[in-house]
């Protein structure tokens, strides 16, 4: 069982994203992954740094914690041949610590560049051929690609490291779980849902299987609270919703019904381990064996102390198969 953090870049400035990553080292956690997206979720955000400059930045002040995309779209504002250059950098600039988490994307980000929103079936399909390009790159030498919706031209990544690096694929459900295990090293999911990690791996899927948990410490609930709904509010909206909407001020609309209570029934808040923890575990019990933490809180510095002294321990004294690990012989 591994433990990583979620740096959320569009809740803070690039350097703070930077110097977070360095923190969530000291603090002993395995891995950060950052969001890479054109826009916050909402306006009030107020951030949106570029996630492979600030991964670059964070490769070079950190030594040990791993790295990730948490996730990137490969197609839409980026084209594959981009992405299988810039994380090939990555992986060099990291000496191996990076992987690359893509997905099929939100209309908040994609839309951007004047190409329209396609349907989720044939965003799956551009997912799959985005993959066949950036591994292709990844083989070595000049390669052409011809698909139903991507195409490469003569194109080559001359600067690649001697392992390429692992491809972690998001998926919500069981069709995108299976593409996951056909084409992924890893799973990427944000609800604790066993028919994900069920199609992920009935498909071939062996790899880990990393999550993310929402989580909002604070010394005092009613604190954590009304941070978690001026930060994570959005996520209560559903899938469907965050995939389909174009900008921060329709996610402000589509938000505003959403109470301070609402996020408190949805996500533990305050001081009271317990709580996260359990949490935690529907996520082990859904299968996942990589818990990356999301602090929704208002304290990053008090929470990455409550991780080391109260979380850690019990996180990774879970089995990630569905309980926790059994006990020890003496």
């Amino acid at each position: 069982m591994e433990i990583g953090y979620k740096l959320m870049a569009e809740t803070f400035a690039p350097t703070e994203i930077v110097r977070q990553a360095q923190a969530a080292e000291q603090a002993g956690f395995d891995f950060v992954e950052v969001s890479d997206h054109f826009h916050p979720w909402l306006f009030s955000h107020g951030h949106s740094g570029f996630a492979w400059s600030m991964l670059g930045a964070a490769a070079q002040a950190t030594d040990r914690i791993d790295l990730a995309t948490g996730v990137t779209c490969p197609f839409g504002r980026y084209h594959p041949a981009i992405i299988a250059q810039a994380a090939a950098t990555m992986a060099l600039l990291s000496n191996g610590r990076f992987t690359l988490g893509i997905g099929a994307g939100e209309s908040l980000n994609e839309h951007v560049v004047g190409g329209g929103w396609p349907s989720v079936s044939v965003r799956h399909e551009m997912l799959r051929e985005s993959v066949e390009i950036i591994r292709q790159l990844w083989s070595g030498g000049y390669h052409s690609y011809r698909g139903r919706h991507l195409e490469l031209d003569d194109a080559r990544v001359f600067d690649l490291p001697e392992v390429p690096p692992p491809v972690a694929i998001a998926a919500s459900g069981a069709e995108s779980g299976a593409l996951a295990g056909e084409l992924g090293d890893a799973l990427f999911a944000t609800a604790p849902d066993h028919t994900v990690v069920d199609a992920y791996r009935a498909h071939g899927g062996a790899g880990p299987r990393y999550a993310e948990v929402p989580l909002a410490w604070a010394s005092d609930p009613d604190e954590g609270a009304r941070a978690a709904h001026d930060r994570f509010r959005f996520g209560l909206t559903g899938w469907k919703v965050q995939a389909e909407l174009p900008n921060p001020v329709n996610f402000e609309a589509a938000t505003a019904c959403i109470r301070t209570d609402d996020v408190r029934a949805a996500m533990p808040c305050g001081p009271d381990a317990g709580a996260h923890l359990r949490a935690v575990g529907q996520f082990v019990d859904a299968g996942f064996d990589r818990i990356t933490l999301m602090n929704a809180g208002p304290d990053t510095e008090g929470f990455f102390g409550f991780v080391a002294d109260e979380l850690a321990g019990p996180i990774r004294a879970m089995s990630g198969e569905g309980g926790p690990a059994p006990a020890a012989a003496e």
